[in-house]
């Protein structure tokens, strides 16, 4: 990565953003472009903490030059320099380490590597903000992710077996700094992060999840496509419609990046839908 420059000690103030920027170091090889947005998300987010104490400032100018580095180097990619490819690159990411986490916790497949999966999808729907507000969707997700990461770790630690998929659960926290032991730091050498890195559910209202929406084709083979209505009458489309069917059909092509032909299906089926009828 062209943003090899060791960012400082994390001030306290940005103990919020410490995961984003470690899981953005992490996918720096492997997902340059959910890396770079990781890192845009703890920028933006720093800039609303605090922009004015010295050493704020100077970890979010070394976080900046990381960005610019980064945007040199890929700007020639479109999920970069388009928002609505990042927002989809990004978010099919999230919902991929989403699902992979809700399958193994469904077939009763409890480690180490589901539970940071649902965390890091987490992170990564915080990170879908820097888009836009989050669908109500995401919202969900990110929620249930959380909660599922924190009671599943607790229930290993604890030497319980947990209730596998959606139940109704009171809060859960846990020290993903721990859990991580033995990870690289966000800096260079051996210096850890100074603040502790606790995750409290609780801080979350209680919810019961028995009745959250998990994405068409997560446990099962995609259905039957629908069929789409014909066009019976002159269908006036609007810019906004044109610029809807594309994003779709963008989310669709992202998708198939990852071979989640039922996100690809469901997403062409309603850019279809929308210019056949003028109708979401």
């Amino acid at each position: 990565m062209a943003a090899s420059a060791a960012l400082p000690p994390l001030p306290p103030q940005f103990k919020s953003i410490q995961h984003h920027l470690r899981t953005a170091q992490e996918l720096d090889k492997r997902e340059p472009v959910v890396a770079y947005y990781c890192r845009l998300y703890a920028m933006q987010t720093g800039m609303k903490i605090d922009s004015k104490t010295p050493e704020c400032r100077k970890f979010l100018s070394k976080l900046m030059d990381q960005l610019e580095a980064m945007k040199k180097q890929f700007g020639d990619n479109e999920a970069i320099t388009q928002d609505i490819v990042g927002s989809a690159h990004v978010e099919n990411y999230a919902l991929k380490m989403f699902l992979y986490a809700d399958n193994e916790d469904r077939a009763g497949q409890f480690h180490k590597n589901m539970i940071k999966s649902f965390y890091t999808a987490s992170l990564l729907i915080d990170v879908l903000t820097v888009f836009g507000e989050l669908s109500e969707e995401n919202v969900q997700h990110r929620k249930y992710a959380r909660w599922k990461a924190a009671y599943i770790h607790n229930c290993l630690k604890n030497g319980e077996t947990p209730q596998p998929g959606p139940i109704g659960m009171e809060g859960e926290s846990f020290d993903l700094e721990r859990e991580e032991a033995g990870s690289s730091s966000l800096h260079s050498g051996t210096t850890q992060p100074t603040s502790s890195s606790t995750y409290e559910a609780n801080n979350t209202p209680t919810t019961n999840f028995t009745g959250i929406h998990i994405p068409p084709g997560a446990h099962a083979p995609a259905n039957t496509p629908a069929e789409v209505p014909h066009n019976t009458g002159e269908v006036h489309l609007t810019p906004e419609d044109f610029a809807r069917a594309q994003k779709y059909c963008k989310y669709a092509g992202s998708a198939l990046q990852y071979e989640d032909v039922s996100t690809a299906v469901q997403n062409l089926q309603k850019a279809l839908k929308l210019l056949v009828t003028g109708r979401e």
